[in-house]
């Protein structure tokens, strides 16, 4: 097989780099959080209208990282496995995403395998070197958030 080239797509591309990572650790946390029965979009999608109670798909959009159109989709699944419902927002254009009583029982589930997942990830990566890290995606965010606008 051959060896990938030293091309700077490889080894200095932020967007390769970023979206490898991504999906290397996307598929560690499903299989870690497969026991529940959610995936690792499913996981996060939970966690975030746990803390916020509801919100309006334009938000959860935002505060996701990930195109409305993708969102709805993914918000769809979720609703037909019963884990959230969608209600008519404040105006005929908008939408509310709140937990359903199954969505709350199955994310309290399954907090202690990504609790698990994640001590894991931060061992493996280093203690030492994960609030760097943590610094540096979040950083890398801000950037993209910045140029995209």
């Amino acid at each position: 097989m051959p060896r990938p080239t030293k091309h700077p797509v490889f080894y200095d591309c932020a967007c390769f780099n970023m979206r490898k990572a991504a999906r290397l650790t996307a598929q560690y946390f499903d299989a870690a959080l497969q026991p529940s029965g959610l995936s690792n979009t499913q996981f996060s999608l939970l966690a975030v209208l746990t803390g916020m109670g509801s919100a309006s798909i334009t938000r959860l959009a935002e505060i996701l990282g990930t195109e409305r159109t993708t969102l709805t989709r993914n918000l769809k699944t979720a609703e037909r496995e019963g884990l959230v419902q969608i209600k008519k927002g404040p105006n005929a254009r908008t939408r509310s995403v709140i937990l359903s009583a199954k969505g709350k029982q199955t994310f309290a589930a399954a907090i202690p395998l990504w609790e698990e997942a994640q001590e894991n990830y931060i061992q493996t990566l280093g203690k030492t070197k994960w609030p760097l890290f943590l610094n540096a995606l979040r950083e890398g965010q801000n950037a993209a958030n910045k140029l995209t606008g």
